[in-house]
């Protein structure tokens, strides 16, 4: 089965819009190449949830990147979940 997703350009960037445009309020650094990538999200969505289920939420807006044999996005080496800095 092949990917129903095509990407062109940069993926580091359309993985960052797809989590940035899907988790409100969120910022999203995303680097590496080759189908492997490092993503780290900050979001007061976290807040309150487990590291599981703050993982599903990201993994849920990149899905359709990881979908199928000729998939782009083909693993997320490392995924972090962070609060914003409260501000004081």
């Amino acid at each position: 089965m092949t990917s129903p997703f095509s990407v062109t350009g940069d993926l580091c960037a359309v993985i960052k819009d797809a989590i940035e445009t899907q988790i409100e309020g969120s910022s999203a650094v995303v680097t590496g190449g080759g189908g492997h990538y490092t993503i780290s999200v900050t979001s007061a969505e976290f807040e309150g949830k487990s590291l599981v289920n703050k993982q599903r939420l990201v993994y849920r807006t990149i899905r359709h990147l990881m979908d199928g044999a000729d998939a782009p996005l083909h693993a997320v080496d490392k995924l972090e979940t962070l609060l914003p800095a409260s501000e004081t």
